[in-house]
This record gives structure tokens, sequence and C-alpha cells, in this order.
């Protein structure tokens, strides 16, 4: 992907002078008065550009290109209006919650500071952009918090009902890990999963064999799960598996991955009672409420928001 970045990189750079002067200067969009340059969208457009493989130069991607510059020309406009309502509400996001982000992010890779940099650096990504990406998400997560999850309400009768019908699922999770498959790019990662399935190729196998995660000859073990730290994302995946279960195959950062969530030792597992699972429950069932809710919300800021898309 390096390489495919670089070169989709050089090509916009080789783009004549005036023309590619004239592109930079060009107005994207405009939210609430604040200006979204071509040049703002197509930096944040690159990695998506060199995750398709497309080239720019290439008119026979044109369609494509469009697609993609309006889907994080969506993402930026959003990221704007969450911005300015966290500053509407008096919500913000210290130096320190972004280190502390930083700190688990570094754990979670086993990597010393100056891995993590070196690594930053092969992704051409600064440390000023990695913490100003870490302040957007934490600010939405905190505006999530207070005006979308705090709204959404998960009733007792709904949490029997889904006990009584996934009772065989509700299995006490602690001292559950995670292991991570993230396939290398240009292995068949679908037919690999096939094994996986069959049993033909285990997990750890496949791990150490495929896998550019850390700890892929430990079977990619990223330690126990911190379930009340999990995001939506991983949340929504982790809490309807069981131990012993595979993901099918999911995208992480543009590449293909799975995800093995397994009990060190084997061991027999315990069902939680009603009372235990509630929480685990409440998790569940409160994903889907809460998505519906923010994409409520998001559509009220921005019928409130004056948008003007200039592409």
């Amino acid at each position: 992907m390096k390489k495919i970045l670089v070169m989709v990189l050089a090509l916009w750079l080789c783009t004549p002078l005036a023309s590619w002067a004239a592109q930079l200067n060009k107005v994207a969009a405009v939210v609430n008065g604040q200006v979204i340059t071509m040049f703002d969208l197509q930096k944040m457009a690159l990695p998506e550009m060199a995750r398709a493989g497309i080239r720019p130069d290439n008119k026979a991607t044109s369609k494509q290109q469009d697609a993609i510059f309006r889907s994080v020309l969506d993402m930026m406009i959003m990221d704007i209006l969450i911005a300015q309502e966290a500053k509407r509400l008096k919500v913000s996001v210290s130096p320190a919650e972004i280190d502390n982000e930083l700190s688990m992010m570094m754990k979670a890779g086993n990597l010393t500071k100056q891995q993590f940099e070196a690594q930053l650096k092969q992704q051409k990504l600064s440390l000023a952009e990695l913490r100003a990406n870490i302040e957007r998400n934490l600010l939405r997560q905190k505006i999530m918090g207070m005006e979308v999850a705090r709204k959404v309400v998960v009733t007792a009768s709904e949490i029997e009902e889904y006990y009584n019908t996934h009772r065989e699922s509700m299995i006490d999770r602690r001292g559950l890990h995670m292991g991570l498959l993230v396939y290398r790019p240009n292995v068949n990662a679908k037919a690999l999963a096939a094994q996986i399935r069959s049993g033909k190729l285990s997990f750890a196998e496949a791990t150490a064999k495929y896998s550019i995660a850390p700890n892929k000859d430990k079977g990619g073990d990223m330690g126990p799960v911190e379930w009340d730290r999990l995001n939506p994302e991983w949340s929504e995946r982790l809490n309807t598996m069981k131990p012993g279960d595979v993901t099918e195959i999911f995208e992480i950062q543009g590449r293909k991955a799975q995800v093995h969530l397994f009990r060190p030792g084997g061991g027999e597992n315990r069902l939680l009672t009603l009372e235990e699972a509630t929480p685990v429950i409440d998790g569940i069932l409160r994903q889907p409420k809460a998505r519906e809710r923010f994409e409520d919300y998001t559509g009220q800021l921005r019928k409130k928001a004056v948008i003007d898309i200039r592409l």
C-alpha cells in the first residue's frame, strides 16, 4: 500500500503547475462559513485512493474517484459540524486524553515510542495529524454520549426477551482473549478464511504464516478483552461471538482481517444468569438504537447548517 500511496501522490504532484495551483485553491465546500479546500479533501482522500489502487490519471476510474471524494467530503463535513456543536456545548478534549489514547495504541501494538513513531513515518502520517484524528474521534464520542447514548432506552422486557432467545450464547466472558489476524497484502484472504472455517487450517497457523498483526507467533493474541472499553464496532462484533468462534473477513485500516475469540487453556464455559447477562444484553440492544439516534441527530445538524458543496 505504501508504494501505491507514493505513486498516487506523485501523480498528483506531476500535474502541470498552473493546473495544480488552481486545483489546490479550489473550494470543495463551505460549512457554516468554514472552508474545505480541494487540498484538504485530496489529502484526506489519499489513503482511500491508495487502498482502492486508483490512479488519479486513470479516466476509467473517474466514477470511483468521484465516489471516494464525495464520501470523504461527507465525513469532513460531519467532523466540522460535530466540532462546531462541541464548541456550542462547551465540550472539549484535553491533551492528556489524547496522550492516553496514544499510550493505549502503543500498548495494543506492543510498540515502544520510537517504534510507534517509525510506523507513523512509514504510513506518511505525522504525530500532529494523528493527534488531530484522535481529537476528532473523542469529540464525536463525547457528543454521542451527551446527545445520543443518554437518550437511548432499552427496557427490562426487551432484555428478558433477548435473554430467553439467546440463552445459550450468554457466556461468562471474563478471561476471554481476542486473536487478531490482519492478512498480508497479496494473499488470497478469502481462500484462507475458507480453510480456517473448514478446519483445514487453524487460526493460529494462519496467523503465524500470513498475519502482519502483533503477536502473530502467539495466534495474534491481543490479551484479555476489556469489554467495558470496546468501541461500538468491536463491541457489536465480539459480544455476539462464542469462545472458539472466528469472524468472517472484515476490513481494518484498509486491510482484510479476522478475529478469533478464545479462552487460553480452554476450560468449560459458564452460562450467565439473567441478572448477570443484563449489562451485556443492554449493550447489544443499545448499539442499533444508538446508530439510529445518531443518524437522526446528525441529520438534524445538517438541516440546521448552511452547507455549500462545490464539487
